[in-house]
Order: structure tokens, then C-alpha cells, then sequence
């Protein structure tokens, strides 16, 4: 079984919000770092947002500040991505991951899920 798994992904209007979910079904990652990640066609995976395991510190790709809000829900094991004022260039699969790090390498995130499409219209 996945380890982290998300959801939420759909079609919306550029403008428009969604609020992905990242659940984690092993409470061993509770403490790990979460991170959020997109993949767009044709183009490399890239970093978006990510959470401190303990604690409310978060940090964000320049692309995403100000628009974006990572945060968790500890007693439901699950991280959410609340995505306002979305543009067609936000459309990507989002990924959800774990690291024993808190950085923005995603070389140092683990247990990548499935992923979750966003596809924005113009």
C-alpha cells in the first residue's frame, strides 16, 4: 500500500481555488517533512511547497507565494495544499512526499504518491 497518497485533483477555471490532500497512511511519517511537488508536460518535476514535521514553518516556490497555503492535519495524518487565484500555468500532476529534511531538494524527498491532475482553463 502507498504510503502517501493524494487527492483532489480536477479541472477548474483560471481563477478559481482547490485544496489537495496528501494522507499518509503510515503514522511513522508524522514526523517527516512534507513536501509538495508538480510535474507539468514536458517539463521536469519541480518543487512547490513544503511543511515542517513539528511546528507551523513552511516554505514555498516564488511561482506560488502569496496564492498557496500548505498546512496539516496531524490527528487525520494528512497535509493539504490550498490553491487560490490558480492560472493555466499551475496545470501539472501534484505530488505529495516525505523527507527526514526540511528543504526544497527533491532529491531528499521519499515515498513520492501517485499524484493528483490539476488542469487549469484559461
Amino acid at each position: 500500500q502507498a504510503l502517501l497518497i493524494e487527492s483532489g485533483g480536477r479541472l477548474v477555471q483560471a481563477g478559481g481555488s482547490l485544496r489537495l490532500s496528501c494522507a499518509a497512511h503510515d503514522r511513522t511519517l508524522s514526523t517527516w517533512h512534507i513536501g509538495w511537488f508538480r510535474q507539468a508536460p514536458g517539463k521536469a518535476r519541480e518543487f512547490v511547497a513544503a511543511i515542517k514535521g513539528v511546528g507551523d514553518m513552511t516554505t514555498y516556490a516564488d511561482s506560488v507565494k502569496g496564492r498557496f497555503t500548505i498546512s496539516r492535519d496531524t490527528a487525520k495524518n494528512t497535509v493539504y495544499l490550498q490553491m487560490n487565484n490558480l492560472e493555466p500555468e499551475d496545470t501539472a500532476v501534484y505530488y505529495c512526499a516525505a523527507s527526514p529534511a526540511f528543504t526544497t531538494l527533491i532529491d531528499s524527498y521519499h515515498y513520492f504518491g501517485q499524484g493528483t491532475q490539476v488542469t487549469v482553463s484559461s
